[in-house]
């Protein structure tokens, strides 16, 4: 972060020098403008007169012309003292960024180039139709020759197509999905359903007290929600106490609140993700915020790699040298490392429960092994190694 806060320190300076350059040119050229009018009409009067020019007209003429020069060249000079700010800029970055970061990561990651390059094209298609570029990710599929199966397009389709209606404020499309899939969003305890028949309730409210009848006769809606969302349906029905007074000047003036279309607009796609088996974001977008925290702490690593001639020690595969803070944003499940080798526990190195309670992975249990004994390492309880057990966070 300190190289991008040195670059747009440098980008500052050079908006700061285009702002007041701006400022002095239009100024310098007003007055010039204004003193060259005054001797226009000044020539135009003896002209009319029909007098010959004086010599003192003929001095201010000639302190006119040298006055448009020297102003011409002093904002050429300022002009020139722009361009090298704007190269400083240039060389920040070169200065703050390496240029270079393919060497980061082995080409022996990648099973071959083309498998390289397919895998980042379809990241790149999956993150277009994430975000309602259909248009484009069709192009991309013909100019890549990708061959994408329908299945494969349309749970993108569908979601876009509800989407794009909730955002024009129908919720037909999204109640037809919900009611469709309603035992599905039950089991991931979803409040959908609800949320949109309540969305459609406080539509029928706004229309005032002639829609009063048929927000009565849609509330029945609400009958399979009463006992989960009790409370929000007692508030709903009480707000029709006021709806002939007026909602907006009512106890309830909070239902007609814009925020419920975007709180609905997030909670069908992290429910319609969850069911449909994708990420909220797309992995292109995660992998690319995940790469501008990781990237700098990796290329200073393998420089001190490189310097100490130990660059043997990282593989480059399925694992990195260091640990790297992402934060919470990108926790996606339980990581435990091993207190005693240091080491994050994987599937061909599981954490062990030992009968005292302490947790530590297989390869440290087989190293502490002694004399077919197990000692633990945090407490003076001798046991048998055999009655570890595995356990999964």
């Amino acid at each position: 972060m300190e190289q991008c806060a040195s670059v747009e320190r440098e980008v500052d300076k050079v908006l700061q020098k285009f702002l007041t350059y701006g400022q002095h040119c239009e100024q310098s050229l007003e007055e010039l403008l204004h003193y060259v009018g005054q001797l226009r009409a000044e020539l135009a009067s003896t002209a009319v007169q029909g007098t010959p020019l004086s010599a003192t007209l003929s001095l201010v003429m000639s302190q006119c012309c040298r006055k448009i020069k020297d102003t011409v060249q002093k904002l050429a000079s300022d002009h020139k003292d722009i361009h090298s700010s704007v190269s400083r800029v240039g060389k920040a970055i070169d200065r703050n960024f390496d240029s270079e970061i393919c060497g980061v990561v082995s080409d022996a990651v990648w099973d071959s180039r083309e498998k390289q390059q397919q895998t980042l094209q379809m990241a790149i298609l999956e993150h277009l139709y994430q975000q309602g570029m259909l248009s484009v990710a069709e192009e991309l599929c013909q100019e890549s020759t990708l061959n994408v199966d329908l299945d494969f397009k349309q749970p993108f389709l569908e979601l876009n197509r509800i989407l794009e209606a909730l955002h024009e404020q129908d919720l037909g499309p999204a109640l037809e999905w919900a009611v469709s899939h309603r035992q599905r969003l039950l089991e991931l305890n979803s409040s959908l359903e609800f949320k949109l028949h309540r969305l459609q309730f406080i539509r029928l409210l706004a229309g005032g007290p002639e829609k009063q009848l048929e927000a009565l006769s849609y509330a029945r809606h609400f009958q399979p929600f009463a006992h989960v969302h009790q409370r929000e349906i007692q508030v709903m029905m009480g707000s029709l106490v006021y709806l002939q007074l007026g909602l907006e000047k009512s106890p309830y003036c909070h239902l007609l609140d814009n925020s419920h279309w975007a709180e609905i607009c997030e909670t069908f796609t992290r429910d319609a993700c969850s069911l449909l088996g994708l990420s909220v974001e797309s992995p292109l977008s995660v992998s690319f915020a995940s790469g501008c925290v990781a990237l700098p702490v990796l290329m200073n690593i393998k420089a001190v790699m490189e310097q100490r001639q130990c660059s043997g020690v990282w593989s480059h595969k399925d694992e990195l040298p260091i640990e790297i803070e992402l934060g919470m944003k990108c926790w996606y499940h339980s990581v435990f490392a091993c207190p005693i080798l240091r080491q994050q526990t994987s599937d061909s190195n599981p954490p062990i429960k030992l009968i005292c309670g302490h947790v530590i992975s297989r390869d440290a249990l087989n190293k502490l092994i002694n004399g077919g004994k197990l000692k633990c390492p945090y407490c003076p309880m001798e046991q048998n190694p055999a009655d570890g057990k595995r356990i999964i966070f």
